[in-house]
């Protein structure tokens, strides 16, 4: 029973690094001149080179991976809609902690993650691009889709995004600054 829950919560946070992998090095490839052509949406195969690689996860669950820098460990953490959570190298040391989220927090993190502004928080809309160098990058992947924020001073953070950030760095060893 043990391996069954432990693979159901590996498997998103797989998901998630690829996605976020791939994010970031089709975000390196556009510069801020280009005009409004159609970029083909992360994952999906240009040119049949690549394959089709999820960029969202079920409703009600929610990864957030976490690197301090470009060469920084990936730490990841893994909430289930039950508030079961699995956290890859939080503290940097290694180690997989696991736990659950308190009753009241779970409730609001489901209320949070059903909320319609999470959609209008996305890379996607945002057409976010990550513009400090050595800050503590966040990446939320949602139902709604993946949401990257950065510590750096005069960034802009999503508001709805940012409150579950916040909700997660304070109920599990995930860090909210770097």
């Amino acid at each position: 029973m043990l391996d069954r829950a432990r693979s159901r919560l590996l498997i998103p946070l797989f998901a998630a690094a690829l996605a976020v992998a791939l994010t970031g090095c089709s975000l390196l490839d556009r510069d801020a001149g280009e005009t409004s052509q159609a970029q083909p949406p992360v994952g999906s195969a240009a040119g049949g080179s690549l394959p089709e690689v999820p960029t969202t996860i079920a409703a009600g669950q929610v990864s957030l991976l976490q690197r301090l820098g470009s060469d920084g460990p990936l730490r990841t953490l893994s909430v289930e809609r039950n508030g079961a959570w699995q956290c890859l190298d939080c503290a940097g040391d290694g180690v997989t902690s696991r736990g659950t989220l308190a009753p009241e927090l779970t409730q609001r993190l489901q209320v949070l993650l059903a909320d319609p502004k999470l959609a209008q928080e996305t890379d996607q809309v945002r057409r976010y691009r990550a513009t400090c160098i050595d800050a503590l990058t966040s990446s939320l992947l949602t139902s709604a889709g993946l949401i990257t924020s950065q510590d750096c001073p005069g960034e802009e953070q999503p508001v709805v995004a940012g409150e579950i950030l916040l909700l997660l760095t304070q109920a599990t060893p995930a860090e909210v600054k770097g």
